[in-house]
């Protein structure tokens, strides 16, 4: 992956999608602008989480597998001062510029101020051009992406720490898949970055049974 600032996000456009666009004047062209919006974010289907690549995980989860479990995830919060709702559209966008950028990694060489920068641009790209069809809700997805990626509401803390427990449990799933052959401890650093006493508690659980999954491996 290139570490150059000259990244942009037009660039980054398969030109199969580019082609969508049509004249201003098309009396189709609103709708346009939904096709080409809805087809790069299908470009999450097919993108592979880098953690589970680098880490020879075969036939591993897609970006937008892993968005959509946060989504169901955040359905289940009880916490009533928690708008669940909102939660899920957090949810939802929080990672929708890797679409365009990719899941960067600390490994992939792009600093992080780099990484931002492209997925801001990204953002600031698709609220645009969903805007042309729908300005409120290309607003919408801006701000809840800004959300989260700034911590700016209790929800967007709900959902940082469930993007956190949805990839150790995906973790897990790949460690008990394997049936012991792969152990993934290094993705574990990110507990103790959780903060909600909901989420902690999830988190507490799924551990102590990674905890006796292992025993029972190491007693094999």
């Amino acid at each position: 992956m290139t570490t150059e600032s000259n990244w942009t996000v037009e660039n980054s456009i398969p030109q199969n999608i580019k082609t969508l666009l049509t004249p201003a004047n098309s009396k189709s062209s609103d709708i346009n602008y939904v096709l080409i919006f809805l087809q790069i974010v299908s470009l999450l289907k097919s993108q592979r989480r880098t953690g589970w690549v680098d880490h020879g995980i075969p036939d591993c989860e897609s970006i937008s597998d892993h968005m959509y479990r946060m989504g169901i995830t955040s359905m289940l919060i009880t916490n009533p001062e928690v708008d669940t709702s909102a939660c899920v559209k957090i949810s939802l966008v929080h990672d929708i510029a890797e679409s365009l950028v990719g899941d960067i990694t600390p490994f992939d060489g792009v600093t992080k101020e780099e990484k931002h920068r492209r997925e801001f641009e990204t953002i600031k790209y698709l609220s645009e051009l969903i805007g042309k069809y729908n300005q409120a809700k290309g607003k919408e997805i801006l701000e809840y992406w800004l959300d989260y990626e700034e911590i700016r509401t209790l929800e967007a803390r709900y959902v940082k720490d469930i993007d956190k427990f949805e990839m150790l449990l995906q973790s897990f799933e790949y460690e008990t898949k394997f049936k012991g052959e792969k152990k993934l401890d290094q993705f574990w650093g990110a507990r103790s970055s959780i903060k909600t006493d909901e989420i902690k508690s999830w988190t507490d659980e799924l551990f102590n049974k990674r905890e006796e999954f292992w025993k029972s491996i190491e007693k094999k």
